[in-house]
C-alpha cells in the first residue's frame, strides 16, 4: 500500500450515465473525484475550490457541443499549469488532440471514449498524465500520422516505430516492451531522433511532446 493522497480529479461530461459510470470507475481505482460537472464552464468556474491534480473533460458539450472541452482545457492550464488534463472524444478528432499539445508541456492526454470500457488502460491513462506524461489514443496517432503530407525521411525505420509509440505515451521501457529490445537501445533511438529533429534539451521544453508535435504535424 501507499501512504501518498489519493489523485484529486474532477470531471466534465454532459452524459449522465457516463459521467457516473467514470466517477465509480475512479473510487475503484483509488482516486477522489472531488466533483463532476454536466458542462465546462462549471468546472473553470469552482478551480480553486476543487483544487484537483487532473481534469478529465469531454471534447463537446453544451452549449454548442463544439470544442467546450478543449477551450476549458486550454484555459485550466493557463490558470493551474501543473493541474493534469486528459481529454474524451466519441471520434478522432486530429485537430483537437494537436491544439491541446501545441503548447509543448506534459501532462496532457486524450483518448477515445471506448476506452473507458476498460478499468486498467483508463487507470494507467490517469496515472501517467497526472505525472506529467503524455497520452494519445492508438487510434488518434493513426488517424494524425495519415495526414502527413511530408514524412521525417531521416528517421530510421527503427526511429519511425520507437517515434510512433512515443506517440502513444509510451515509456522508454514501454517502447522495450513492445518492440522485444532493449530500453538501452529505445534510449539511443530517442536520442538519436531528439538530435535529428533538433531538438536540445534546454531544461524548460518537453522534448518527448517537441517530437511528436514535429511527427504529426509534417
Amino acid at each position: 500500500m501507499t501512504d501518498r493522497a489519493p489523485l484529486r480529479i474532477v470531471l466534465a461530461e454532459d452524459s449522465v450515465l457516463l459521467r457516473e459510470g467514470l466517477v465509480r470507475l475512479f473510487d475503484e481505482a483509488g482516486f477522489e473525484t472531488v466533483a463532476a460537472y454536466g458542462e465546462a464552464d462549471s468546472l473553470l468556474a469552482a478551480l480553486d475550490e476543487t483544487k484537483p491534480d487532473l481534469a478529465i473533460l469531454d471534447v463537446r458539450m453544451p452549449p454548442s457541443f463544439r470544442d467546450e472541452g478543449v477551450r476549458a482545457a486550454i484555459e485550466l492550464r493557463r490558470r493551474m499549469p501543473k493541474v493534469g488534463v486528459l481529454l474524451l472524444s466519441q471520434y478522432v478528432e486530429g485537430t483537437y488532440a494537436h491544439e491541446l499539445l501545441s503548447s509543448g508541456e506534459g501532462g496532457m492526454g486524450y483518448l477515445l471514449k471506448d476506452r473507458v470500457a476498460s478499468l486498467d488502460e483508463l487507470e494507467d491513462a490517469v496515472e501517467r498524465v497526472s505525472q506529467g506524461g503524455t497520452v494519445l489514443d492508438p487510434q488518434v496517432v493513426r488517424e494524425l500520422l495519415a495526414r502527413r503530407s511530408d514524412p521525417l525521411e531521416t528517421l530510421t525505420p527503427r526511429e519511425r516505430e520507437v517515434m510512433t509509440l512515443m506517440a502513444e505515451g509510451r515509456t522508454n521501457a514501454g517502447i522495450a516492451k513492445q518492440l522485444f529490445i532493449g530500453v538501452g537501445a529505445v534510449e539511443k533511438n530517442v536520442t538519436s531522433i531528439f538530435q535529428k529533429l533538433g531538438l536540445e534539451d534546454s531544461g524548460t521544453d518537453h522534448r518527448r511532446v517537441l517530437a511528436v508535435l514535429t511527427w504529426l504535424q509534417r
